[in-house]
């Protein structure tokens, strides 16, 4: 019966935990995540067969680990340098079409790995590739050349990135001209800016402002 209130518990704490995560699955975006997965489920595994372990001190333990969760999540959506010192930077390997061998050193990646990868998104020669990056949970994400259907997501969360303002050879004078044109004095204002084909557009805070798909937008040539 102990073994069993335990089971229950712990599936209980697997879907609360899915369902915070604002996700389908324990599928990991982020070391973060990666790391959440192990701790759960080192928790609920050395725990449901532990007879020296009460359900109350597996309770507390479920509860404090869920306090700590959610702090972290809090602490990475308000600031994001604490979310860049959490799940990291997505690392450039491949930039306007020149590849940086430190980078692939970093990412622990080597070229015949990153050439298999290539292959996998139906790119068979590094000549077609304009930018490459491994993102935080291992993935490659890769920007060929003369690709007109991709956009540069430009600012999340007032964050602007500027590595994608360098691959458009803009800089962040730019960027905020572009906003002061469209009535947007700080860059904290914008919780998301998206530039594809010669438009960027802008959501801000203002769910008035979101009431269609578009919400600002203004043709700027690159």
């Amino acid at each position: 019966m102990d073994v069993a209130i335990k089971l229950v518990i712990g599936l209980i704490c697997l879907v609360i935990s899915i369902n915070m995560s604002g996700k389908g699955n324990l599928a990991p975006l982020s070391a973060a995540d990666q790391i959440q997965n192990y701790v759960l489920g080192g928790i609920i595994g050395g725990v449901i067969y532990n007879p020296d372990i009460t359900i109350m001190q597996f309770l507390i333990v479920l509860l404090i680990w869920s306090g700590l969760i959610i702090t972290m999540r809090i602490l990475k959506t308000k600031n994001s340098e604490v979310r860049k010192w959490i799940d990291g930077d997505p690392i450039v390997i491949v930039n306007k079409g020149r590849m940086i061998p430190k980078n692939f050193k970093k990412a622990n990646l080597s070229v015949t790995d990153f050439a298999t990868m290539l292959r996998m998104q139906d790119i068979y020669t590094i000549k077609d590739v304009s930018r490459a990056q491994v993102e935080q949970n291992g993935h490659l994400t890769v920007l060929k050349k003369d690709n007109e259907r991709l956009g540069f997501i430009l600012v999340a969360e007032g964050s602007i990135d500027y590595d994608m303002l360098d691959l458009m050879d803009k800089d962040e004078q730019w960027l905020v001209d572009v906003f002061r044109n469209m009535g947007i004095e700080s860059k904290e204002d914008v919780f998301c800016a998206e530039y594809y084909k010669g438009s960027i557009t802008v959501y801000t805070d203002d769910m008035e402002k979101q009431t269609s798909p578009v919400a600002v937008m203004r043709k700027d040539p690159l």
